[in-house]
């Protein structure tokens, strides 16, 4: 970021402002896969910010604030949805960073699925059926802790998976991937079309990041419950997960549905950037409060009336 943060004690201070904000977003938002290459990106970018715990709390408050007032917005209109879909290697902040960018937000309005190993019903489906199920209604942020991208992701890491879901002999050839790539695709733009925003997060975590974090899970005690053996078997697959991450984004990023490739070295960076690109998200769509007709302000005054003379009574 060019413009400098208001200085500190400043009425500003607590919040970025939003030209700021979309000049942070702007930084690392994905909106054509062409040019796409993660190894160019750092997870450790910080976008120039040098701030203490104080400071970044304060201008991850402002931003809440203002997601508030925007939800409120979106859930008093209801014609958008927005859906916010979350990846990530382990340890890289997902659940801490869908806690702190939500605190504050009317839970009426949010919805979170988070998306596990798919049961039997989910597999005697294809594997947009239970994403579909899951989508936020009109007027609602919806939030995937993982998401259907966990198709291009673990089960091509992993691609033994694909025998527990018994499709047709023939259907799993050497193109299965672009094939789904394709499908997602197309399934996000018919999303968008249909009125549901969509922005696509991927936490990037170095591996060296992922190290310290795993080590502090095994030194705190209170932390010993986050570390799970299968954890530190997939860092084995670390290069093949890049591979897949970096296939995902190249083919799925487009200004319908963009990625937000969002450095998570330092967690109050990855969450002020993630409270960025959806405060200005629903900015754009430049929401008021629904108007009231000549006629509801009639029916209004009478409800009025009819309170003030219970009072009188």
């Amino acid at each position: 970021m060019t413009e400098p943060l208001p200085p500190d004690g400043s009425p500003e201070a607590a919040e970025l402002s939003l030209k700021q904000a979309r000049k942070l977003v702007d930084r690392y938002r994905i909106t054509d896969g062409k040019k796409f290459r993660l190894k160019d990106h750092d997870p450790a970018d910080t976008a120039g910010l040098s701030l203490d715990k104080k400071e970044a709390r304060l201008l991850l408050d402002g931003g809440i604030e203002r997601l508030i007032s925007l939800q409120e917005r979106l859930y008093a209109h209801r014609s958008w949805a927005l859906l916010c879909c979350f990846q990530a290697m382990d340890a890289a902040g997902k659940d801490s960073t869908i806690k702190h960018v939500m605190s504050g937000v009317n839970p009426q309005g949010v919805q979170v699925t988070s998306f596990k190993a798919p049961g039997p019903e989910d597999l005697s489906h294809d594997f947009l059926w239970r994403i579909n199920r899951a989508l936020p209604e009109r007027g609602r942020i919806g939030i995937f802790n993982r998401s259907h991208y966990e198709e291009v992701l673990v089960v091509r890491v992993h691609p033994e998976m694909l025998e527990r879901q018994h499709l047709p002999k023939g259907r799993v050839t050497k193109h299965i991937w672009d094939e789904r790539l394709q499908a997602i695709a197309a399934y996000e733009t018919y999303l968008a079309r249909q009125g549901t925003v969509v922005l696509k997060f991927f936490l990037h975590l170095s591996r060296g990041e992922q190290r310290k974090r795993f080590l502090a899970r095994l030194d705190t005690p209170s932390k010993n419950w986050k570390f799970e053996p299968g954890d530190l078997a997939e860092r084995q697959f670390w290069n093949a997960y890049m591979d897949a991450y970096q296939e995902a984004i190249e083919a799925t990023a487009t200004p319908d549905a963009p990625w937000f490739v969002v450095p998570a070295d330092h967690k109050w960076f990855a969450r002020l950037v993630v409270v960025s690109a959806i405060v200005t998200a629903l900015d754009d769509l430049d929401l008021s409060f629904p108007h009231t007709s000549e006629e509801g302000m009639a029916r209004l005054a009478l409800a009025r009336a009819a309170l003030e003379d219970e009072a009188g009574a």
